[in-house]
């Protein structure tokens, strides 16, 4: 991979890092391409069991790189992070605006910068918010906040985020990597992979679904799950009086519901 984004993959933790710091790792296609090649891997590679995307100090991202062509850039990545298998932790650990914004809202956590600028201001520049925005947005803020934002453009701090639930903490930039990574870690050593994949898949499809379609599928997710390989260590370890130690496959024990979704809405 190029400079551009810098992959670390240790103990069980995948690092994604944007890394254009003299643009305060202004979004291109090229680092579009590359976050989702290795979201992609993190998503099938079973030794991943939690992935964090942060962005080389000072910035988390400053937004679209338009130094080419107003528009050309687009927050579109191939899998989203909210797609992958794996818990997404967002670093925000500086400014975050438009696309690189967009971004930490597609990820399952967010632990932000205080002192940090935030905003999706596209409107103030002629063209909407994108990158999923006004779908993920509502879902963490509710509408009367997410209208704020989205209408206005302004920006607010680390601390409006954490009081808006747009940030899980609001935290000095140095502490925010530290924190993702231990937060990171705890998923890795003491999670069972699957029902965590199983977990943050229905969390984020779930807001669609009647509660009975809800209900159905922790009821038939949880049956999958205690028959897996973890499934079996669970009840082993509870009966030894011990910790378990997982070693579940997502790539191999993922669930094939019925895609027409007549019963189950498909997984896949």
């Amino acid at each position: 991979m190029s400079s551009e984004l810098h992959v670390d993959v240790s103990q069980g933790v995948a690092v994604l890092t944007l890394n254009r710091p003299a643009q305060q790792n202004a979004f291109t296609p090229t680092m579009a391409a590359e976050l989702g090649a290795a979201l992609h891997r993190c998503d099938s590679e079973d030794a991943i069991r939690a992935v964090i995307v942060t962005g080389t100090p000072p910035a988390f991202c400053a937004g679209a790189d338009l130094s080419n062509r107003v528009g050309e850039v687009s927050a579109t990545i191939d899998p989203p992070p909210w797609r992958v298998r794996k818990p997404v932790i967002a670093a925000v650990n500086g400014h975050a605006v438009g696309i690189g914004l967009a971004l930490a809202l597609q990820c399952d956590l967010r632990y932000m910068a205080r002192d940090a600028v935030y905003g999706l201001n596209q409107v103030r520049r002629g063209v909407l918010a994108d990158g999923y925005a006004h779908w993920t947005l509502p879902r963490l803020v509710g509408m009367a906040n997410a209208a704020d934002i989205m209408l206005t453009g302004r920006t607010f701090d680390g601390d409006e985020a954490k009081a808006m639930g747009l940030a899980n903490s609001s935290l000095p930039a140095g502490e925010v990597l530290p924190t993702a990574l231990a937060v990171a870690h705890d998923i890795a050593n003491g999670s069972a992979p699957l029902p965590v994949a199983l977990s943050k898949r229905l969390l984020w499809e779930g807001l669609g679904m009647s509660p009975a379609v809800v209900g159905q599928l922790e009821t038939d997710l949880n049956q999958h799950a205690t028959k897996s390989i973890d499934g079996g260590e669970a009840m082993a370890a509870f009966r030894d009086r011990r910790q378990p130690s997982w070693s579940g496959s997502v790539s191999t024990e993922w669930p094939a519901w019925d895609a027409a979704g007549r019963e189950r809405p498909s997984l896949d």
